[in-house]
């Protein structure tokens, strides 16, 4: 058996997305790197000179735990790779923000599929009975080398889940979740490196595409499911391209992916990419709805995971803001300004 399931069902309770409110086009990226194309993506999220992955995830936590009505964290992991700090955990600063000093708390990193991990362990912690509620969060404030392919994607936002034991008031039921990984040398930052650095030719095939339907196709074989037994799935977004093809690749419609696919429009947020999709979801979902979410982390892994909607979903409409309308509340700014909010300008 390679699915991860609980003896007792855990549960999203509460949900909260955050995205940046500048946006830096593409073809302003493109612009200044004469020669450079703006690809697919539109524009992307940028974080403003006062945020960083650890304000970013306050506000996206306070909103989940509002929305849960929970007082009392047993947990609170930060999945990241963009940390303010090289030696100091966000997930501390996290808990204290929010009032929560008793409690266990730590840093999660494997790169995309950091947020996804993060659940996967409050899941656990929560269906074995030694917490009773936990914070799941994934969010970055992702980086690319001026010039380079990454900086047309690389975006800010993220988002965090109050995991807890399923009840009348439950969001949606997490009901199994499988892993698979391997070490392929497609993305990586060294000690000391500002920017990440990629092997293009393994993004794909070897990377992105062979993990993911890996670890899908386990849970499909694990749980007797298919695609068409989903409402939803949603899938970690490097680009617009991606997961348009896995889905395909997987039986999976457009229908069943457009609500989650954001990245045209705010770009790649790493550890934060596939849990704004699911927030996403959250926002339209109606009870007896299925969700397969599918993270990657280049590395390399992905978790996949099965998820059913359930009637505390009505509850939540209008609690915080929709991952639609943080897309829509936004302003353009030039590469100058990107540069000063971001710190390119080495000083």
């Amino acid at each position: 058996m390679y699915l991860m399931q609980s003896k007792n069902h855990a549960a999203i309770l509460g949900y909260g997305a955050y995205i940046p409110y500048y946006r830096l086009p593409t073809s302003e990226i493109a612009r200044v790197w004469k020669g450079g194309g703006s690809g697919p993506n539109v524009e992307k999220a940028v974080a403003a000179a006062d945020e960083d992955t650890v304000t970013m995830a306050i506000e996206a936590a306070r909103g989940a735990m509002k929305m849960s009505g929970t007082e009392r964290l047993g947990a609170v992991f930060v999945g990241t790779e963009s940390k303010p700090y090289a030696v100091k955990p966000t997930s501390t600063i996290v808990a204290q923000a929010l009032g929560q000093h008793h409690t266990l708390a730590a840093d999660i990193e494997f790169a995309c599929k950091a947020g996804t991990e993060a659940m996967q362990i409050v899941t656990g912690l929560v269906g074995s009975g030694m917490i009773d509620a936990g914070l799941a969060i994934g969010m970055d404030t992702a980086q690319g080398r001026p010039g380079d392919d990454l900086e047309y994607t690389a975006a800010s936002g993220g988002a965090a889940f109050v995991i807890g034991k399923q009840s009348k008031n439950a969001v949606a039921v997490i009901d199994c979740s499988t892993s698979y990984v391997s070490d392929t040398g497609d993305f990586w930052r060294r000690a000391h490196e500002r920017y990440p650095r990629h092997l293009s030719r393994f993004t794909g095939e070897p990377a992105y595409f062979f993990h993911i339907e890996s670890a899908v196709n386990t849970l499909f074989e694990e749980t007797g499911h298919k695609p068409s037994d989903f409402k939803y799935a949603v899938f970690h977004q490097p680009n617009p391209r991606f997961p348009v093809e896995v889905a395909t690749r997987l039986g999976f419609t457009m229908d069943q992916i457009k609500t989650g696919l954001l990245n045209p429009l705010i770009g790649n947020t790493y550890a934060g990419s596939s849990p704004i999709g699911l927030a996403a979801v959250l926002d339209e979902a109606q009870p007896g709805d299925r969700i397969l979410l599918a993270s990657f982390g280049s590395g390399a892994g992905s978790d996949a995971f099965c998820l059913e909607v359930e009637d505390g979903i009505t509850r939540t409409r209008g609690v915080n803001p929709t991952v639609k309308s943080m897309m829509e509340r936004s302003t353009r700014i030039d590469y100058a300004t990107y540069s000063k909010f971001r710190d390119k300008l080495e000083k």
